[in-house]
């Protein structure tokens, strides 16, 4: 791809760096934005600033927030003896869309792969093992998505907690084996959370 101006390639090609944009797609955003005003595209740059610089993980849970416990685990109303595990934030988002789950989260930044060099001690599963042994949780969801490393990641905080007294169950397998939670429509998530089953039934399927 050819360009007439240095500036407008570096910006195209900071562009093509963001997850599924590719160069076509890059140069067709930027283009778009330097036709907007001036003042629209500092209100973007000013935002992504913000957001980079101030952003906080949640304490409790290592979800993404603006303060030091986020506004999740901060509600008295939800039932924090509940904890649904999550990949990331976006799966955060997608349970919280189908207003099915009044507990709280866990979110572990990630699921075991091997293959990509990620093992257990980058996961924040050892913060979820110590809230389980000082017996704050009374159930554990497993929400991760049904692939071989969610199913691994699962697999592994289980063997971690099974010797205590809490329940562990799975959201139903409504979604698609190999379906990411935030690709998911509102209904079908929100059923597989209310639907949940206990987790040993899913290793007698599997």
């Amino acid at each position: 791809m050819e360009f007439s101006s240095k500036l407008l390639e570096k910006a195209v090609n900071e562009m093509a760096q963001l997850p599924g944009i590719g160069k076509r797609t890059a140069l067709r955003l930027v283009l778009h934005l330097l036709k907007q005003p001036a003042e629209q595209t500092a209100f973007l740059s000013e935002a992504l600033l913000l957001m980079r610089n101030e952003i906080k993980t949640c304490v409790s849970c290592h979800n993404i927030s603006d303060v030091e416990v986020c506004e999740i685990c901060a509600n008295e109303k939800r039932n924090h003896r509940l904890i649904c595990v999550v990949e990331d934030v976006r799966d955060v988002m997608a349970i919280e869309n189908t207003g099915q789950f009044k507990g709280i989260y866990h979110v572990l930044g990630g699921k075991i792969s091997p293959i990509d060099g990620i093992g257990p001690g980058q996961l924040s599963i050892a913060s979820l093992v110590e809230k389980v042994r000082l017996g704050k949780v009374t159930e554990i969801i497993f929400a991760l998505s049904s692939t071989m490393e969610g199913d691994t990641t699962n697999f592994y905080i289980y063997k971690q907690i099974k010797e205590f007294d809490v329940k562990t169950s799975a959201i139903a397998r409504g979604i698609s084996v190999g379906d990411e939670l935030e690709y998911a429509d509102e209904v079908t998530l929100g059923r597989s959370i209310v639907n949940r089953i206990p987790f040993e039934n899913t290793m007698k399927s599997n």
